[in-house]
């Protein structure tokens, strides 16, 4: 028998040792507080971004583990690719969720067709910890309907190894030496937004003519665009499939931390600013749980965890003490006052204008253009071309501005 404990003994220490993850493990200032659904079999669909939540990679805090551990609450979690993709599905009615994390100017209409609870923020005691800077602005200027989440800008990533030019202007996506290896934005909104820029509009510009102007630049670039993506950009920007894209400047962070050839810029001309905000849509069958959970994602140290994971900026003052002084000094997280100065936040445009706009990018995203490395010479002359009628329209437009 002893001879047989022994053997036995020894397979068990062969055995390669099991790490079993202990939750619940995050400081938290009420533990009460959470304690209110426990046992009560509730859960809550939350909806939000791909790759935007800190979720156990990376020996970083698995949030929604520990937010279930905590309050007996499970979290159903799903993920949309854009604004657009999260409107039309709370639009249709076909899916039911307690908590979406949309933009800025998603989140004004959204308030407009009546399509957000407003919150109890006795329910949500830690948004106290929302930078003023962050409270009051134009899409929720009560702030009734939605609690920051992150917020940032957009720019260039591009591969250090495939661009042998400066990058300082959104020009360099309309470059022919790199056809084919362009990226370029899936939806209409952040698309217009470069050419818009590159033009010398407004971002939020209703004028008919300056988004036909903006789409036919888009057309443009077309023949030129490796394909039109969101969350596939990971993959092609680590993986070196392409040699430039716009994107945001969080998720610009993620994948130069697993590529060091890439590097990000913001163009001269400007760009897009944004806040992406915790919101409870209508009809929310657990509202109350889902404000529990918003106050959990503002909790200092689960918002630093998220922020750490996912490389975006916080508005939560007490999350960003926590956060490591390189960080803090990071000009891509926390952008010079130069770049901040010529930034836009976008706003919900007039629906002629947004349907316009949705019009154009049909017809932009179904031209039938390919590329081959023969039009390169072709396409080169074609944008030199553009581009000098760009310059004086805007040497115009200077002049005028003077007198």
């Amino acid at each position: 028998m002893k001879k047989l404990l022994i053997a036995a003994l020894a397979v068990i220490m062969s055995l390669p040792l099991v790490t079993v993850k202990a939750f619940a493990q995050v400081k938290v200032e009420d533990q009460a507080y959470y304690q209110k659904f426990k046992g009560q079999n509730v859960s809550i669909n939350v909806h939000n971004w791909g790759e935007y939540i800190s979720n156990d990679a990376q020996e970083s805090i698995d949030v929604n583990a520990e937010f279930e551990a905590l309050t007996g609450i499970k979290v159903n979690y799903t993920t949309f690719a854009s604004n657009e993709e999260l409107y039309a599905r709370l639009k249709s009615g076909g899916a039911s969720y307690d908590i979406v994390i949309p933009s800025d100017y998603m989140i004004a209409k959204f308030i407009r067709e009546d399509m957000l609870e407003q919150l109890n923020l006795n329910n949500i005691p830690n948004s106290k910890y929302t930078n003023p800077q962050f409270t009051g602005m134009e899409y929720d200027p009560e702030d009734k309907y939605s609690i920051p989440y992150t917020w940032g800008t957009v720019g260039i990533i591009y591969n250090t190894t495939m661009v042998d030019t400066e990058i300082n202007s959104w020009d360099a996506l309309w470059d022919a030496r790199y056809l084919g290896d362009i990226l370029m934005f899936s939806n209409p909104r952040d698309a217009f937004a470069l050419a818009q820029k590159r033009l010398g509009y407004s971002l939020n510009t209703h004028d008919p003519d300056e988004i036909r102007k903006s789409a036919e630049e888009l057309k443009v670039q077309k023949p030129l665009v490796q394909a039109y993506v969101m969350d596939e950009i990971f993959d092609k920007m680590q993986g070196g499939e392409a040699a430039l894209a716009p994107y945001y400047a969080g998720d610009a962070l993620t994948m130069m931390a697993e590529n060091e050839d890439l590097a990000f810029v913001v163009p001269n001309e400007g760009t897009n600013k944004f806040v992406d905000s915790i919101c409870i849509p209508k009809g929310s069958k657990n509202k109350e749980a889902a404000e529990m959970y918003i106050n959990f994602l503002c909790e200092p140290e689960v918002a630093a965890a998220n922020i750490e994971y996912i490389g975006y900026s916080t508005p939560n003052t007490a999350a960003y003490e926590l956060l490591d002084e390189e960080t803090k000094n990071s000009p891509i997280s926390y952008p010079p006052e130069e770049i901040m100065a010529k930034a836009e936040f976008f706003y919900d445009l007039p629906k002629d204008a947004s349907a316009e706009m949705d019009e154009l990018w049909v017809e932009v995203i179904s031209a039938e253009v390919g590329y081959s490395k023969w039009m390169i010479p072709m396409l080169m002359i074609g944008c030199i071309l553009f581009s000098v009628g760009i310059n004086v329209v805007r040497s115009i437009k200077k002049k005028r501005d003077i007198y």
